[in-house]
């Protein structure tokens, strides 16, 4: 039987495989593409798995640090610090005394001891004059009123008198000082050094102990 076609129509055709520069530039292309894809993947998947293996030496390691610190229990905490710290009172005769230093970082709560960076002492008598006294480090404890200061600890008197040695004991409710490292002094009236010293009273007593030596200094009268 044989097929007619209809009026108006065009008899169907099979489609035929496009000829021409337009198919072979796209075949080019393709191929092209293809090759470079046979060399890219393979470089792409030695490059991740390279990434793999080094990232963890080189990336930044924030997230360790995220662990420790939520890890971290606050409780097991046994040391404060604070900057300028003030500690005052007054002794059983209402004589007023001051410790201040740089900072204070607590060291036994127990005995309410700290470690003092620069302290400062001040002991004041009752006519108003007294002595001060600082050194590099010290340690305070609160519990008895004992400060001691080490590295190059430096008395000052308001009459002009002054003394330096390594290390010293303060008693600074009572207002005594002892000290058994080598002691040297100077003032209006001549120097003074010793194998140590023994202060009472805020300075109102000092003795220096051991091997002294005393150089004393005579006012020349004005001549007439």
């Amino acid at each position: 039987m044989s097929q007619r076609a209809l009026p108006g129509s065009q008899p169907l055709s099979r489609p035929r495989n496009l000829v021409g520069p337009a198919a072979r530039l796209m075949q080019a292309r393709y191929s092209r593409f293809v090759g470079l894809m046979k060399m890219a993947l393979p470089a792409i998947a030695a490059a991740l798995l390279g990434l793999v293996v080094v990232w963890p030496k080189v990336a930044p390691r924030d997230h360790a640090f995220q662990i420790a610190f939520a890890n971290f229990n606050l409780k097991a905490v046994d040391t404060l610090s604070m900057t300028k710290p003030r500690y005052f009172g007054t002794d059983d005769k209402n004589l007023p005394f001051t410790v201040t230093a740089d900072t204070a970082t607590q060291v036994d709560a127990q005995t309410q001891a700290v470690a003092l960076e620069n302290p400062v002492a001040d002991l004041t008598r009752k006519d108003g004059s007294g002595i001060v006294i600082n050194s590099d480090v010290g340690f305070f404890r609160q519990k008895d009123g004992t400060l001691d200061l080490m590295g190059h600890v430096d008395l000052f008197q308001d009459s002009g008198y002054e003394m330096h040695t390594d290390s010293a004991r303060i008693e600074v409710g009572a207002g005594n000082a002892t000290g058994d490292d080598p002691t040297h002094g100077h003032g209006p009236t001549g120097t003074i050094e010793g194998e140590g010293f023994r202060l009472w009273e805020r300075g109102k007593t000092i003795i220096f102990t051991g091997k002294s030596k005393a150089v004393l200094t005579m006012a020349k009268g004005k001549s007439k």
